[in-house]
């Protein structure tokens, strides 16, 4: 690897708690690091094809998960292919996409969870860990000011003009192991980019999550989205998705913020060091680039290990 990247060369473990396209940028950026790159993914989905297999057959939701695996790899290869080819016309399997039934099946066959994302990522040769949050099939629910609890990311992301008070699991679920033991050893962990409610929150309310992330002393980025979400927590700013966090973890763990130069203005530092810098794709602004988005991590490694 290039000399840039010489703080993330010394970090032994890190690891990205988020969903399916933020998470899985952030792991094909940091691709690299191999087998001390660990994402732990949320499994609250209920849209789409995981939606249509989760009220058909039960079971977690694969489809961040899927998402993930895909985006790590850099040239598409015949196996990613057929991973990711969905199918088409009217038929039962129209819309449906093969990685998911692939993960389903591996899953009505008994198999963890864990263990078959691990048969995947061989089938794949994706070195780095991919863990969901947990093996228990769980939705994400929503309380609202007048009281009213909503169930499902779906519900969530169509609330218009309306920010919930609060999340919530249904039902409360356990961590996967793994994930607990990948917090544990980490020494970096980042949260994000991603939708906020949907992708990033669901796996900071589990019990044991929380409680890693508290005692852990890892150094904790948060890595803002480029672009505005098309759900309710755009309405929050920056300042007030850190509250979230630090509202829901009952102690302040976020010590840095990478965001870009228009979002960083209206920032007032809640003890947490901040940097902005360019960060988007060329081809498409929405989306973090790859290299730049390595630099800007390698950076904060920087300045938070000086403090």
């Amino acid at each position: 690897m290039s000399e840039q990247h010489h703080h993330l060369d010394g970090t032994q473990h890190i690891v990205a708690i988020g969903g399916g396209h933020g998470l899985g940028r952030v792991m094909s950026a940091l691709s690299f690091m191999k087998e001390r790159l660990t994402g732990i993914v949320t499994t609250t989905d209920n849209g789409g094809s995981t939606g249509r297999i989760r009220r058909q057959h039960g079971g977690i939701a694969w489809g961040d998960l899927r998402n993930c695996l895909n985006q790590i790899i850099a040239k598409p290869t015949t196996a990613s292919k057929v991973f990711e080819y969905r199918f088409s016309g009217q038929g039962e399997l129209a819309g449906h996409n093969l990685g998911n039934l692939i993960l389903k099946a591996l899953e009505d066959m008994e198999i963890r969870p864990t263990e078959a994302i691990n048969l995947i990522r061989n089938f794949l040769r994706v070195k780095s860990y991919l863990i969901p949050m947990s093996e228990q099939p769980v939705d994400l629910g929503a309380v609202l000011a007048s009281g009213e609890k909503i169930i499902g990311e779906v519900a969530i992301d169509k609330l218009i003009n309306e920010v919930p008070d609060s999340v919530f699991l249904d039902p409360v679920v356990e961590a996967t192991p793994e994930a607990v033991s990948a917090i544990q050893q980490a020494e970096v962990i980042l949260f994000g980019p991603g939708s906020f409610l949907t992708s990033i929150m669901p796996t900071l309310l589990i019990p044991e999550i929380i409680q890693a992330l508290i005692s852990s002393r890892a150094k904790k980025i948060f890595i803002d989205n480029l672009g505005i979400e098309r759900s309710p927590a755009a309405a929050l700013s920056l300042r007030e998705r850190i509250q979230w966090i630090h509202r829901v973890m009952g102690k302040n763990i976020i010590d840095g913020v990478i965001t870009t130069p228009q979002y960083a203005e209206n920032y007032h530092p809640l003890n947490i060091r901040v940097l902005a810098r360019k960060l988007n794709a060329d081809d498409v602004v929405y989306r973090h680039d790859r290299d730049r988005l390595c630099a800007a991590i390698d950076e904060m490694i920087e300045i938070l290990t000086a403090l």
